[in-house]
């Protein structure tokens, strides 16, 4: 049996970050993953790389750019004849991207001597070298021992009751990334982070897009305004289709169609789809592991049950990422990652989730960081607000992009910037300047001190922190 310092279950951003770090420290680092491409081949990386965030985003920008090319170039005085989609071309190029980066992180587990295991981990028990370890593959078992154990499996989507995914009709994440015609007729079911990624793609594609969503608003628990905004962008500009407060019924699946029965305020309706996507969620992915074998708690829902250090019921063993709590995002998981490493190795670490971004890579994208209005209405702290929009900033209109605001939120007493809310042009890239502002506890006065360069999207956000005090220069 091979014995390593550290055996870390799941290589995506947490999983093999962690086992960079550990390796960077001087542990012998063991690193399972059972993840195959579409070349039935193991790939690392995790859901992220492969069929997530990555390949999501190129799609996106391909699709912005098709959008682009039919509606905003003329305005530049370029003119275009039709322009074509050639979806076989487009879905290489994203598996380009992903066979890059997968292939960068087996480079990297290479460079630093960390042991890749391929197939299912799960706990066998205890002895006196440390935590034992099964590697299942294809019939083949293998078992590894452990000083110490990272769990970072991640997460999967959540189905619908008596509803698989088949990835033919009804689409998880990886089926929607995956289509190799444009749907005529396409429905989502939930206008999250992954509904709203994936409608605007194949909208923008071709697709007549209707999304339908349990909660009576888009995006509950984005800030008020941010929220009113995207939903007024998504109907208007991008020809989002709604239905809000949706109470699901019988859902059919035939050859060719699928016919969804559902009912708003009681009122019964139907509608059918060539194509249907579902994401409602997602939840850890905990259930081969075994885990009671090693006393290690997880809870009703799957997930694995930590302290603040994320460390588990055993001693010996730690989870990060989307298998424990907080938000289910991929860079929480490697600062997470990052953390526990360090803690094993003596240092100090820490890791404030009250900075973390999120960021919604629609067009206009969506980022925040912080408090919403109605999280600090609710609390009955006194605050102020800053806001300004990307229509008067004379990057915006050079790039065309002008719709959106930024939005800051300062404590009315301290000035303490408590959140920070974008709708626009590359909010993913602004909202960081938040993030920094917020992890040295800035006030919104520090930044309406600091130059920033002209002309520069990141003016916008001068301005809004200029507007907590009523003194907004160009507007």
């Amino acid at each position: 049996m091979k014995n390593f310092d550290l055996v870390i279950i799941g290589a995506g951003p947490g999983g093999y970050i962690a086992a960079i770090r550990a390796a960077q420290l001087g542990m012998n680092v063991a690193c399972i993953d059972k993840f195959v491409n579409q070349d039935n081949k193991p790939s690392l990386g995790g859901t992220c790389l492969n069929v997530g965030c990555i390949p999501s985003k190129a799609l996106l920008e391909s699709s912005e750019l098709f959008a682009k090319i039919e509606h905003d170039f003329i305005d530049h005085g370029i003119s275009v004849t039709k322009p074509a989609i050639d979806l076989v071309k487009m879905q290489s190029r994203k598996q380009k991207i992903v066979n890059e980066l997968t292939g960068g992180v087996a480079y990297l587990f290479k460079k630093n001597k960390v042991t890749s295991f391929h197939g299912v981990g799960s706990f066998v028990g205890e002895n006196e070298s440390g935590i034992v370890i099964s590697v299942s593959n294809n019939g083949k078992q293998e078992e590894i021992c452990a000083e110490k154990v990272i769990i970072a499996t991640g997460s999967k989507p959540r189905a619908l009751p008596n509803l698989p995914f088949d990835n033919k009709m009804i689409l998880d994440n990886e089926g929607a990334l995956s289509l190799t015609e444009v749907p005529k007729r396409l429905g989502i079911v939930g206008s999250g982070v992954i509904g709203l990624e994936m409608g605007s793609v194949w909208k923008r594609l071709g697709s007549q897009v209707t999304i339908l969503e349990a909660q009576s608003a888009l995006l509950a628990s984005v800030d008020k305004d941010i929220a009113a905004e995207a939903l007024k962008i998504f109907t208007k500009d991008l020809d989002l289709h709604f239905e809000f407060a949706v109470k699901l019924g019988e859902i059919s699946v035939k050859p060719k169609e699928i016919v969804v029965h559902y009912q708003i305020n009681d009122v019964p309706k139907k509608i059918v789809f060539d194509k249907l996507i579902v994401s409602i969620g997602r939840m850890p992915n905990t259930d081969q592991l075994e885990c009671s074998k090693v006393g290690v708690s997880v809870d009703e829902k799957g997930f694995v049950q930590v302290d603040e250090h994320c460390q588990t019921t055993n001693a010996k063993i730690w989870a990060i990422g989307d298998v424990v709590r907080g938000p289910m995002l991929a860079h929480k998981a490697e600062e997470e990652a990052v953390a526990v490493v360090e803690a094993i190795n003596g240092q100090s670490t820490h890791v404030n989730f009250n900075t973390i971004p999120w960021v919604i890579y629609t067009s206009p994208e969506i980022a925040w960081v912080g408090k919403t209005q109605q999280q600090l209405e609710n609390e009955n702290q006194p605050f102020r607000i800053g806001k300004f929009p990307f229509a008067a900033n004379g990057r915006a209109k050079g790039l065309n992009e002008t719709r959106g605001f930024i939005k800051i939120l300062a404590h009315q007493h301290t000035d303490e910037i408590l959140g920070v809310h974008i709708i626009g042009p590359f909010a993913s890239e602004l909202i960081t300047e938040a993030v920094v502002a917020m992890e040295f506890k800035a006030s919104s006065e520090d930044i309406a001190r600091i130059v920033h360069a002209h002309p520069s999207l990141s003016e916008v956000f001068h301005e809004a922190a200029l507007a907590v005090d009523g003194r907004a220069l160009n507007m």
